[in-house]
């Protein structure tokens, strides 16, 4: 039409609508259900663990572990590689807690904190082996499992065993696949310090080196010298584990008072299973039944770690010499729960067709089922101690922090002697182990004289007591003039009215007080008398020559 003009758009805004209506509109990329899976487990965990960090009553291995603590840097390694052995790491992640000050729930906050640092990598590990599915359910298995919650609470530092061999196991599967040297260093770093968190990770090695020569042999050469350097630099580690291992009368060959045979071997496995899941054997057999079919059915490389992982740990146990001593528990294979959790969900998977609702329902029936066996398992991890036992612990720590002098002698590592450590910082009184008379004997040589006073604990209401009571009626060992007692709910507190000043004198008094504990049904009592007894006998040993002395016995 003439004399309109039409209004154009200018090029550049033109060109923004044109893209703009040519282009559909972007959607927000979805979440993955595994992360969001492995984000609640987690929360939940951690929630779970931050409650009820201080539920389970306090344990000498905790004790042991923050007293040690108490030394400098040098005089712990020293103790540790020198007198007690096995792996130092626990110890030096609990001398840094001693020396900030954190005491008992610094401690299991960091167990705590690895526990739930375990999940996403054990998510991530059964993605890579098995797929997304796999892995929602296995991180759901091993949140709801005993094996994960206990030793979350648990300051013995198995969470970061756990940890560190999830660690471990993901760098060695980088490092199979790309074969650069910069991975196979990643694993190194991270093999070592799994070494280092436990004697126990020396089965990790050779489970990983077993999987990885089968699953990469055209790469044997590689592996060969890697896990070779590894065990050049682990040779410390080694050094500390034979320490251990001879305290405890750990040998080769077979046979001994503990997994003497295939036969308890199988036992063993099966009780580390149904802390793994639920040890009911209404639920641990259909459980077998489905870890056995996913092993079966598994990815080649799934299968081949998992049944390294299983089968590695069998063998050594049947090779193996194990003193009385020497008990291994459950927790000692937690290693090896990611694995058998992951069988057990592919077996699931392969026995329900694939069905994702029959899937969900039976990992949610199974997580249900373990969480009822932790419960059952380890009631205070869910209802606490008794608040009487809490109130007269705190109690009698405070007594013997207020009565406790720098040269008393303090027999085993009590729980109540750590909470007297936290009520005074300046308690330095020394400990004594109470089921090793080697080493008991040792640290009483080195201890300057004369001695001081001993201290002695009764506790009438220990699980290992055969009629536990929250009541122990004031008692003095014999001859009663040589000892003050003083109590406190269930717990006795003995103390030498004068310093021993000997050796002799120690090991008389500690007698004394043990005979007491036996008499009243103390079940430590006899342990503790047996150790005090091995450490007579070998000091007349060393004066007079008599060969009649034994092996040692425990580590405490």
């Amino acid at each position: 039409m003439t004399g309109v003009r039409t209004l154009e758009r200018p090029a550049p805004l033109a060109d923004d609508i044109a893209r703009v209506e040519a282009d559909p509109p972007r959607r927000i990329p979805a979440l993955d259900p595994l992360w969001l899976v492995v984000a609640a487990v987690s929360v939940a965990v951690a929630a779970f663990l931050g409650h009820q960090l201080m539920a389970w009553p306090p344990h000498e291995d905790e004790a042991l572990a923050l007293l040690t603590g108490r030394d400098s840097l040098g005089g712990v390694i020293s103790h540790v590689t020198g007198d007690r052995g096995g792996a130092p790491l626990h110890f030096l992640v609990a001398w840094a807690v001693a020396h900030l000050g954190l005491g008992l729930g610094g401690l299991r906050a960091v167990s705590a904190a690895f526990a739930v640092g375990s999940l996403p990598l054990i998510a991530l590990l059964a993605r890579r082996l098995a797929g997304r599915e796999v892995a929602i359910g296995t991180v759901v298995l091993a949140a709801a499992s005993w094996i994960v919650l206990f030793h979350g609470v648990y300051g013995r530092m198995y969470s970061l065993f756990l940890f560190l061999s999830l660690v471990s196991c993901l760098a060695l599967l980088r490092a199979r696949d790309s074969g650069t040297r910069a991975d196979w260093g990643r694993w190194l770093v991270a093999i070592l310090l799994c070494v280092a968190a436990h004697p126990y990770g020396a089965l990790v090695v050779a489970s990983q080196g077993v999987a990885a020569l089968a699953t990469r042999w055209d790469r044997r050469r590689a592996t060969v010298a890697w896990f070779a350097t590894m065990a050049i630099l682990a040779v410390p580690f080694w050094l500390t584990d034979i320490v251990l291992a001879g305290r405890f009368d750990v040998g080769v060959g077979g046979g001994g008072a503990k997994l003497g045979g295939p036969g308890a071997v199988v036992d063993y496995l099966y009780e580390a299973a149904g802390d793994m899941t639920a040890g009911w054997p209404w639920v641990l057999a259909p459980v077998l039944i489905a870890a056995g079919v996913g092993l079966l059915t598994a990815p080649r490389r799934a299968k081949v770690l998992s049944a390294a992982f299983v089968a590695v740990p069998a063998v050594a146990f049947i090779a193996a010499r194990l003193g009385s001593s020497a008990a291994p528990e459950s927790r000692h294979l937690i290693f090896v729960a990611p694995f058998f959790l992951l069988c057990v969900v592919l077996g699931i998977r392969w026995l329900a067709r694939g069905i994702r609702p029959a899937v969900g329902l039976a990992v949610g029936t199974l997580a249900v089922a373990a969480v009822a066996w932790a419960w059952q398992r380890t009631p205070p991890l869910f209802e606490w101690e008794p608040s009487a036992r809490q109130e007269a612990r705190e109690a009698a720590s405070r007594y013997v922090a207020s009565t406790g002098l720098d040269d008393d002698l303090l027999l085993g590592y009590d729980p109540l002697f750590l909470g007297a450590w936290e009520d005074n910082r300046a308690f330095r009184a020394t400990v004594l182990p109470r089921a090793d008379g080697q080493l008991l004997l040792k640290i009483l040589r080195r201890t300057p004289t004369p001695l001081g006073h001993g201290v002695f604990v009764l506790d009438k209401s220990d699980t290992s007591n055969v009629d536990p009571q929250l009541y122990l009626a004031p008692r003095r060992p014999l001859p009663e003039e040589a000892f003050s007692a003083r109590g406190f709910g269930p717990f006795l507190v003995i103390r030498t009215r004068e310093p021993v000043e000997t050796i002799d004198g120690y090991l008389f008094a500690a007698r004394q007080a043990m005979l007491l504990g036996q008499s009243l049904e103390i079940g430590d009592a006899d342990i503790n008398r047996a150790t005090i007894e091995r450490a007579q006998a070998l000091y007349d040993a060393s004066r007079w020559g008599d060969a009649s002395a034994g092996a040692s016995s425990d580590s405490r």
